[in-house]
């Protein structure tokens, strides 16, 4: 069994804990990463209860979840208190909207948006990471960024072990990370030019450049220091999860015409002096990897398509500077990077005995 598939028996819930059924709402249900996490829940026997799905309303919608059809609505505060768990996968004005207050009335809150990732009072939680700061100190949880999170997981026993002190790491992200709209626009592209012979300059695409057959450095905004959003994200809440604000990051996000998976390159400086068999060590023992020991195997974004964890491999040392290293790291940014790790946080709580009714 891969070290993927233990961590998967070990965190399915529904035969492994007897626990009541958790009325369940998801804002965000007919979305993307909404249809994900409703699969997740079912595949991995959460112990749903009521469920309350939710969208925008802007148009009729409806999920299919256990063999049952159901409409979605627009949220309201007094629809999602019947929840006793809700998941935001939406976006960070309607986190912002309900969230707190839900938390604040005793609903707990697991968010996918980047509302409140860098906040002081909310926990970000990556569970191989960081389980222990869940607790009933707050009931709104963050999940972090999809494009850190295979770092965050890869890196952090040899961070515990010898101390990471500069990361530097180019991240190549599909376009599943923007959105449905972001994938349809590459499927466009790609069919004009199979009968055309060019790349359209389409009006309303979603990216500031064409993405067919084509890359590009920016993966969100620019700020006056030129670092895109997505950049940005990467070096502030890293820091968070290893709770290690001395920690040097140095990204470039990368933009990649791949539908699903994002890969990292990364090189790694430590304080502390290593062997490559004793990085192999802590990289075969990391929870939720699967690491390729093997110097000339690799993980690429299709084999890690609709997988769970994280993979790594290509492990080196880098001839830049001593005590540090390269690492190659793939996960489905859908998965792992969103609606799994949404659903992990969901069966700690379960285990740890916080998803009490009568805590409400």
């Amino acid at each position: 069994m891969s070290r993927a598939s233990e961590r998967t028996a070990g965190l399915s819930v529904g035969k492994r804990i007897m626990a009541e059924k958790i009325d369940v709402a998801v804002v965000g249900a007919s979305g993307m990463v909404g249809g994900e996490l409703l699969r997740l829940l079912r595949a991995r026997k959460f112990p749903v209860g009521r469920f309350y799905p939710f969208n925008s309303g802007r148009k009729p919608s409806a999920v299919v979840f256990g063999g049952k059809r159901y409409p979605c609505t627009k949220p309201d505060l007094r629809s999602l208190k019947q929840a006793d768990l809700v998941f935001f996968v939406s976006t960070d004005e309607v986190s912002e909207r309900f969230a707190e207050k839900l938390a604040a009335d005793g609903v707990w809150c697991i968010d996918d948006s980047a509302q409140f990732r860098l906040d002081e009072r909310v926990p970000l939680v990556i569970p191989e990471v960081n389980a222990s700061a869940l607790d009933r100190r707050s009931r709104l949880i963050a999940g972090p960024n999809c494009t850190l999170t295979g770092a965050a997981v890869a890196l952090y026993r040899i961070h515990r072990k010898f101390v990471i002190s500069e990361l530097r790491i180019s991240s190549y992200q599909a376009v599943s990370g923007a959105g449905k709209r972001a994938m349809e626009d590459l499927e466009r592209e790609l069919k004009h030019y199979f009968s055309h012979g060019s790349v359209p300059a389409l009006k309303d695409r979603r990216f500031p450049r064409a993405i067919a057959f084509n890359l590009f450095p920016q993966v969100g905004g620019f700020d006056r220091e030129g670092l895109s959003g997505e950049e940005s994200k990467v070096e502030a809440e890293l820091k968070k999860i290893w709770s290690s604000p001395a920690l040097k990051i140095s990204s470039t996000a990368v933009r990649v015409p791949v539908l699903r998976g994002h890969s990292l390159s990364v090189w790694a400086k430590t304080r502390r002096a290593w062997s490559l068999g004793a990085l192999r060590s802590e990289l075969a023992r990391t929870p939720g990897l699967d690491f390729a020991a093997d110097p000339y195997d690799y993980p690429t974004p299709l084999e890690a398509a609709k997988t769970e964890g994280v993979k790594a491999g290509r492990l080196r040392k880098a001839k830049t500077s001593p005590n540090e290293f390269q690492l190659w790291i793939v996960s489905d940014n859908l998965y792992k990077g969103a609606a799994l790790n949404s659903v992990e946080i969901a069966e700690c709580l379960l285990r740890k005995g916080l998803l009490r009714k009568e805590g409400r």
